[in-house]
C-alpha cells in the first residue's frame, strides 16, 4: 500500500457516487483541474480538502492514502438496537475466523 493508490482510489469513489470530477469540485469549493490531479497522483489536496474528501465519501483518511484497504462502515443511521445487532454479528465472524485458523 502507499501514495500510488490515493487517485485510484479516489476515481473509484466519485465513480461510485456517479459524480464528474467537476461535481466533485464543486462539493469541495476547488476547480476540476485540482481533482484531476488528485487522480493522476500529480498533486495532492491540502489537509482541509482531504478531511472533506473522507467526508463526501464517508471513508477514512488512511483509507484514501493507502494505509488500510478498509473502508469505514458508516453506523450513524441505525438505531442502538441495529447497531448491538451489527457488533454481535461480526464478532461471531471474527470467532468463527479464529476457529478456522486453529
Amino acid at each position: 500500500m502507499g501514495m500510488e493508490y490515493f487517485g485510484d482510489k479516489l476515481r473509484a469513489l466519485r465513480m461510485e457516487k456517479k459524480l464528474t470530477q467537476n461535481d466533485l469540485a464543486a462539493r469541495l469549493g476547488i476547480v476540476g483541474a485540482s481533482v484531476s490531479s488528485y487522480e493522476k497522483n500529480k498533486q495532492y489536496p491540502s489537509v482541509e480538502v482531504l478531511i472533506q474528501l473522507c467526508q463526501t465519501f464517508d471513508v477514512s483518511a488512511d483509507y484514501l492514502l493507502g494505509l488500510s484497504d478498509d473502508k469505514n462502515f458508516n453506523t450513524s443511521t441505525l438505531t442502538e438496537e441495529q447497531l448491538q445487532i451489527v457488533l454481535r454479528l461480526i464478532n461471531e465472524f471474527e470467532q468463527s475466523n479464529v476457529l478456522k485458523e486453529r
